[in-house]
């Protein structure tokens, strides 16, 4: 299958990402089907991509058409079953629990058509993983899109021992098609590219927190204006999560068992907290709720 044949895309998951990357298909042309674990995640969806649209509008960066044509192209539902039936390429984006998606891939794989690309937009958990328990390992991979999907350019596509070159291939394709500035890795690696890279400036700028070498401000403003990052570490993880963050390190930790793997202090007392960033009013910052 090449990338003229993708027509319907399947995206599973309607958090952050989820809804993001479903309205990036729909308004990059593609007949897109959104698959929610209830209706009222499914009316989120629909009131996030409303507002989306009209801020866009309002902005000139979209005509009242082509809103109109990409609010028509998004398709809202529960049925995984029938979303997955006409799907061409899938991409699932739910938690980052293995055994959650182990147990969504085994659905997909009954449920897809024969030639659909099964994606996981999974940061950490490599697609060898997911692959394992479908009958078609050659067609899946990873195709890790970064918050927020509808901004960022990067998509990591992650070629496992099990991903066939063409499978690699069109999940690059269809990342251009969606606008984006996809790069492939050759092999699976814990965190692929940017989390390996940023993992280590956040282990570096919490050693310097932690052992009261600077302030949180002072190491952000030294990043920006001193490595010409658009964002300081700590706002970036205010921005991504502190919950996850410490959850990905965890991870890496019982893989490891490490002690240098484990989480910094400052991000396990910011987690044992509930101090997650953003989504939680506070982290290494304060954010109106």
């Amino acid at each position: 299958m090449d990338i003229e044949a993708v027509k319907n895309i399947c995206v599973i998951g309607t958090g952050v990402m989820g809804r993001q990357i479903a309205a990036l298909c729909a308004l990059s042309g593609y007949e897109t089907s959104c698959v929610a674990r209830s209706a009222a995640r499914a009316a989120e969806v629909e009131q996030f991509m409303d507002q989306y649209l009209a801020g866009r509008v309002a902005k000139g960066k979209l005509s009242e058409a082509q809103a109109a044509q990409a609010a028509a192209n998004l398709k809202l539902g529960t049925g995984l079953e029938e979303a997955a039936q006409r799907a061409d390429f899938v991409i699932e984006a739910v938690i980052e629990d293995l055994a959650v998606k182990q147990e969504l891939f085994k659905k997909l794989d009954r449920a897809c058509p024969p030639h659909a690309i099964l994606a996981t937009n999974s940061s950490y958990i490599g697609s060898s993983k997911l692959a394992a328990v479908t009958a078609r390992p050659e067609q899946v991979c990873n195709m890790h899109f970064f918050n927020p999907a509808l901004v960022m350019k990067c998509v990591e596509v992650v070629k496992g021992p099990h991903t066939a070159a063409a499978t690699a291939g069109l999940a690059m394709a269809l990342a251009r098609r969606l606008n984006k500035e996809p790069v492939l890795l050759h092999r699976e690696i814990y965190g692929f590219l940017v989390n390996r890279i940023y993992r280590a400036i956040v282990q570096e700028a919490c050693f310097l927190l932690d052992t009261g070498v600077a302030s949180v401000e002072a190491i952000d403003s030294a990043v920006v204006n001193g490595l010409g990052h658009p964002m300081g570490p700590f706002r970036l993880l205010d921005l991504t999560g502190i919950d996850l963050a410490y959850r990905a390190r965890m991870d890496y930790y019982r893989e490891t068992m490490d002690p240098a793997d484990k989480p910094p202090p400052s991000i396990v007392e910011k987690y044992a907290r509930g101090e997650w960033g953003r989504k939680s009013g506070k982290g290494f910052y304060e954010y109106e709720t």
